[in-house]
């Protein structure tokens, strides 16, 4: 009985030992979520993934859909539990708790040359975390004034390009030239305030966040980071151009104003683009323009989307081959051209399909060397900073309830309280 007891104690070790992504020998399952929620986007993975398996019979790749709305939430209890997937589809700006957590693999010395030569430098910096890289940034999206082509001819307004951009101050007086009774030169959706701020800010100087010689991150709110925050407030409390109405909407929600006329102007991410493609009623003539540019030029900030491997997966090598395939450069360029983004590769950024005129491809393809890393990219305690002290602070700013003074201090001194806990 002693002698059959430890033969199904060491069977039971065995196959404790096992590799989990392996079924009896057979091959290797890797389990890959992804967050593509358009039609032609989620097309287009599934059918990498259908590709991946057909050429690769050793490594299975299970399609898992997730959902941009619970990810983070999702992700963390799916690392704390042990069941994360082995292939992370995630935005760079909620990877750094992930990573200084210990929940996602070090990429470093997984990925290839051509990998990491074909994406800017500046780009994986968006995914950089101490010295490791906690994913590969692959997708990105400026953000983009989606404008009324006949209410602009109709005011005979200069028409900005990414060679003559409008600064912050034109921005301002043409939104007042075409404003009206009912109607609006500008209509700004900031359900969500803070990304959208901190990342135009960028052009203007601002950087909200710095680090001192010791890695420590504080809140600092200058001259250069009160320049966006006032040109929305002052549309909307002073020359009466943008609606306060909009201030609680998503992007979605301004559409419709769009196309029945009542705003001119709406701010937006690129992608935003194949709705308005899809759903601007016959004759509506829209055109792409670039966001304003300050001191420092058409420069704005992005968080792209990535591609992690789970610490816990146990097949990193054959998840970093996955990752790698998926991003070869026709391959980015479908995933950007399904998302409506830009890739982040330099290869796929000179695809002819990025550059032609016809809904405004061309204009968010010249802003691509523009972009840098969103100023909150590394910083712990980022979503609890912005969903706890800069969205309120900065909706009660917008909507007229506190001035900028108590903005600034609220800014600084509540959310330096935030930052500290995570930096001790």
């Amino acid at each position: 009985m002693r002698t059959l007891a430890r033969a199904l104690v060491l069977l039971l070790l065995l196959a404790g030992c096992s590799a989990p992504g392996h079924r009896d020998g057979g091959p290797v399952t890797l389990r890959f979520q992804s967050l593509a929620w358009q039609q032609e986007s989620v097309a287009a993975v599934r059918d990498l993934v259908k590709q991946w398996n057909a050429t690769h019979p050793g490594i299975r790749v299970e399609y898992v859909q997730g959902s941009w709305d619970s990810v983070h939430d999702q992700l963390l209890t799916a690392f704390e539990g042990g069941e994360a997937p082995d292939v992370i589809h995630d935005a760079s700006d909620d990877l750094a708790d992930f990573a200084y957590g210990g929940y996602l693999a070090d990429l470093t010395g997984l990925l290839p040359a051509r990998l990491k030569s074909g994406i800017p430098s500046s780009s994986w910096r968006t995914a950089t975390f101490g010295h490791g890289v906690y994913g590969v940034p692959f997708l990105q999206e400026p953000r983009v004034l989606i404008a009324d082509a006949a209410r602009l001819r109709a005011a005979k307004v200069r028409v900005p390009t990414p060679e003559h951009p409008w600064s912050w101050a034109e921005f301002r007086q043409v939104a007042k030239r075409l404003s009206g009774p009912g109607r609006y030169g500008v209509a700004w959706p900031l359900k969500e305030p803070v990304s959208a701020t901190l990342n135009l800010s960028l052009s203007a100087g601002g950087g909200l966040f710095h680090r001192d010689a010791d890695g420590k991150v504080a809140v600092r709110f200058t001259a250069g980071d009160a320049v966006v925050p006032r040109t929305i407030h002052d549309q909307v409390a002073v020359d009466h151009s943008a609606p306060a109405s909009t201030l609680g909407s998503g992007g979605s929600d301004t559409l419709p104003g769009l196309f029945a006329g009542r705003y001119a102007m709406v701010p937006l991410g690129f992608s935003y683009r194949q709705q308005i493609a899809q759903q601007a009623p016959e004759g509506f003539r829209w055109q792409v323009l670039p966001a304003p540019a300050g001191a420092d030029g058409l420069v704005q900030g992005v968080s792209p989307q990535t591609l992690s491997v789970a610490a816990d997966c146990p097949h990193k090598k054959e998840a970093a081959a996955f990752v790698d395939f998926l991003l070869r450069p026709g391959n980015m360029v479908r995933l950007a051209l399904g998302d409506w983004m830009l890739p982040t590769g330099t290869e796929a950024l000179k695809d002819p399909a990025l550059h032609t005129r016809k809904n405004g491809w061309a204009t968010g393809t010249a802003l691509a060397a523009r972009l840098r890393p969103a100023p909150a990219q590394s910083v712990r305690g980022y979503p609890e900073w912005k969903d706890k002290v800069a969205t309120p602070a900065f909706q009660e700013y917008y909507s007229g309830a506190i001035g900028l003074g108590e903005l600034r201090g609220r800014l600084e001194r509540d959310g330096n309280l935030v930052l500290a806990r995570y930096q001790r």
